[in-house]
């Protein structure tokens, strides 16, 4: 598999504990420009020390919430991508702390296809999440409940009050 032609020449961190995980995301993104970081200091000296475009972080094990404060501070899009913190608390928290995205592990293979939607959606000024309930619908049922599925026009709304 090559990196899309959306995200050739983006400078993209990966981050997570589990260095299978990165390796799975290496592997999906192959091609694209990628820097892998196993824990929050690793991560953190990356941050400080080259510019990233976009940012992969796991939520727990590398204080995902820490890093992506740091991103937002930066300017790196972040999308936070957990097996363990998938609770609507951790997807309100991710949306109004700033990350572009909440992915769970278990959809990890869309990883690249996430990463386009993301980037097209900053391109034309629209919201990052704004295709992300229909994307992810079935998860979004089992966490939220299936009260969500039956207007996804206002998720957004719906999710800023979560």
């Amino acid at each position: 598999m090559s990196c899309s032609d959306v995200l050739k020449g983006k400078q993209i961190l990966l981050v997570d504990d589990e260095s299978d995980v990165l390796d799975t995301l290496e592997d999906l993104l192959d091609g694209c420009e990628t820097t892998r970081a196993v824990s929050y200091d690793e991560a953190l000296e990356r941050l400080q020390a080259q510019p990233f475009d976009m940012a992969i972080l796991d939520i727990m094990g590398v204080d995902g919430y820490t890093l992506l404060k740091h991103c937002v501070d930066k300017g790196i899009t972040a999308v936070m991508l957990t097996s363990r913190a998938q609770t609507p608390d951790d997807i309100a928290r991710s949306f109004k702390e700033g990350a572009a995205y909440f992915i769970p592990k278990e959809e990890m293979v869309r990883i690249e296809s996430f990463l386009v939607e993301i980037v097209e959606a900053q391109k034309k000024g629209l919201n990052t999440w704004g295709g992300w309930y229909n994307r992810l619908a079935a998860f979004g049922e089992r966490v939220f409940g299936s009260e969500f599925a039956k207007d996804d026009d206002d998720f957004l709304q719906k999710l800023i009050k979560y």
